[in-house]
């Protein structure tokens, strides 16, 4: 793969042999090439799990504390009033069927689906639309709720869904590079305990087995994850 100027030159800042230490590797980013917009701080995680079994899944959500530095786009499956809960709440669009219906004309504007209990059954004729993109509301993630203005809330304001892919990786965009480095670092720190706390009970051996992070237009920095372990359960 051909890299661009600004990526080689990155490259020759960071010790591709060393494992970084959380608050040095966010300050390798700060410090690094400069770009136009203000890149996302992502984070990857690598588990001791076997994803191929179901009662390995890692998946859950998490608050950042500092938020994520996105807008977040929320789509609110509801019906009389919880709709106008959902619209007084910050919700960007609501409906049942001719959300459901614009839904299956292809369009998927959004970045998170949130559904009462008596909407599922509009949205389960979105399975192979909103499955694959990872939309499809879910009890598991508490986005089949009745408490919307606390969840439309809680997403809007930082709340992040982690899921564990097919190599036994979890990554997220944990904030922006324009954060403070404290911010950024609690951030992670809240990222780390709430992969920890999802571990599967059958999941035997080493779970917490490496961690990067790097920004949008970086290459990634490999964390000393036993410091950054440490650093998460004091």
């Amino acid at each position: 793969m051909k890299h661009s100027k600004r990526y080689r030159a990155w490259r020759e800042k960071i010790d591709r042999t060393k494992r970084y230490t959380l608050p040095e590797a966010v300050s390798v980013l700060k410090d690094g090439n400069p770009t136009k917009f203000d890149e996302s701080v992502e984070m990857a995680v690598r588990l001791g799990v076997n994803p191929k079994h179901a009662d390995q899944m890692v998946r859950a959500t998490v608050s950042l504390p500092n938020g994520s530095g996105k807008k977040v786009r929320v789509a609110v499956f509801a019906q009389g009033d919880k709709a106008t809960e959902a619209q007084e709440a910050g919700a960007d669009f609501v409906g049942s069927d001719d959300l459901a219906e614009k839904i299956q004309g292809g369009w998927t504007d959004f970045e998170v689906a949130i559904a009462t209990p008596d909407m599922m059954k509009v949205c389960g004729k979105l399975g192979k639309i909103l499955g694959p993109r990872g939309l499809m509301p879910n009890p598991k993630t508490g986005t089949v709720t009745m408490d919307l203005t606390r969840t439309i809330g809680e997403v809007k304001g930082g709340r992040i869904e982690f899921r564990v892919d097919r190599q036994a990786n979890v990554a997220v965009a944990i904030g922006k590079l324009s954060f403070d480095a404290e911010k950024i670092v609690e951030n992670a720190h809240a990222f780390v305990s709430a992969v920890l706390r999802a571990k599967p009970s059958a999941a035997k051996g080493a779970y917490f087995l490496g961690a990067s992070i790097c920004s949008s237009m970086s290459p990634g920095l490999k964390l000393d994850h036993a410091d950054l372990l440490a650093a998460v359960r004091k």
